[in-house]
């Protein structure tokens, strides 16, 4: 069996901790091979955003419709698009090359300022239902439905049944809470909702968490079901946050470990 092939589509980060950086490390870290194309450059490290410059979408497009035409891709990430323009065209690339195992991570949110306010119907309307599973954390996931953030698992249900009918067909809601014993991610699929518990990790490295889970899942979804997908993925970031205090990266929100599993501790 030949190593899958995995597509990020996404912004930058120069400390290496999100972006198509991360994504490459996560591929790599679940043993696919990544390639990239970037739709936006963002001076970015552990402190924040600063600024960022969408690409032309003409060039974004050039860049998928590269790497489609050499090589076969087995899943795609998709990350920030930076606007409505670029949105436009990457879903028109992905169905001119039939993609598929289409995830769809942090693109919704234009609170953070890398994606325009006018670009998050854009993506609603033509991405996620091209997605097989869509990962948005909980204010993500408000924004496309015009709704107050879920802070009980029925309302994180609620809203993952909504976000379903968009037209992808498996919902990953991501919680962040201090409690072990209350869900910390919800999955809602064709045959209803589960939650995963989990204990929450003590660390200040979870930049690119996000990022990192949504390409995970993408790496895995050739092989497994959205949901095994998923679970495994969520695993792999729980560790990769147990292992962040390896790293000393930066001054502010450091990485997580994406290649805990190379690099042990003593």
């Amino acid at each position: 069996m030949t190593i899958h092939i995995v597509l990020s589509i996404a912004g930058t980060d120069p400390t290496g901790g999100a972006g198509v950086q991360a994504d490459l490390k996560a591929f790599t870290a679940i043993g696919a091979y990544g390639v990239t194309a970037a739709a936006a450059v963002v001076a970015q490290n552990t402190c924040g955003v600063r600024s960022f410059v969408p690409l032309d979408p003409s060039f974004v497009g050039k860049q998928i419709d590269a790497v489609f035409d050499d090589v076969h891709v087995d899943a795609v990430k998709i990350g920030i698009v930076a606007n409505a323009a670029n949105t436009e065209v990457v879903a028109d690339r992905l169905r001119q090359h039939e993609a598929e195992n289409i995830v769809l991570g942090n693109g919704t949110k234009s609170g953070d300022h890398l994606l325009d306010t006018d670009a998050v119907a854009a993506v609603r309307d033509t991405l996620v239902p091209l997605a097989t599973i869509i990962t948005p954390n909980l204010p993500e996931a408000a924004v496309p439905l015009d709704t107050k953030e879920a802070t009980t698992w029925q309302q994180m249900h609620d809203q993952g049944t909504r976000l379903r009918s968009l037209g992808s067909p498996w919902v990953l809601l991501r919680a962040d809470t201090s409690r072990t014993r209350r869900p910390t991610s919800t999955i809602c699929g064709p045959e209803g909702a589960r939650a995963f518990t989990a204990a929450r990790v003590k660390t200040l490295n979870d930049h690119g968490t996000g990022c990192t889970l949504s390409s995970a899942i993408a790496s895995l979804l050739p092989n497994h079901s959205a949901q095994d997908s998923a679970r495994q993925a969520e695993r792999y970031l729980h560790d990769a946050l147990i292992a962040s205090d390896l790293l000393d990266v930066g001054h502010g929100h450091g990485p997580v470990h994406h290649f805990h599993q190379l690099c042990p501790r003593e």
